[in-house]
């Protein structure tokens, strides 16, 4: 029974690693931090204007975050209803000081992945 549980956890954590980094769950946006580093000063940009930050980003750790809550300079949040998420940066520091780019653009990347539908 040990030994089940034990490749049940391995083959979970296979299938974890082959989502991407950037994802979406429903109003939400997931950003997870796949590497063995610590990652800080984060930042999360939807379609080049509404913004988001997190001090860190733990190894592993997931990021996640309501749309509703990006926003723009002027305080403009993001409208689920209105819009959708067409491209997203994160730019962070990871603990040896190197920067951190993940980018996702429907233009040119695969379909942005949905939790809720894959369940």
């Amino acid at each position: 029974m040990l030994g089940l549980i034990a490749v049940s956890c391995l083959v979970a954590a296979a299938c974890r690693q082959d989502l991407p980094p950037i994802r979406q769950r429903g109003a939400w946006i997931v950003i997870e931090n796949q590497t063995k580093q610590p990652w800080r000063d984060v930042s999360v940009t939807v379609n080049s204007y509404y913004r988001g930050v997190s001090p860190t980003l733990s190894a592993g750790g997931r990021l996640e975050a309501p749309l509703s809550g990006f926003t723009t300079g002027l305080g403009q949040r993001f409208n689920t209803a209105r819009e959708h998420i067409a491209r997203v940066e994160v730019r962070a520091t990871d603990a040896g000081g190197n920067p951190v780019v993940l980018d996702w653009d429907e233009k040119t990347g695969p379909p942005l992945v949905n939790e809720a539908a894959e369940r």
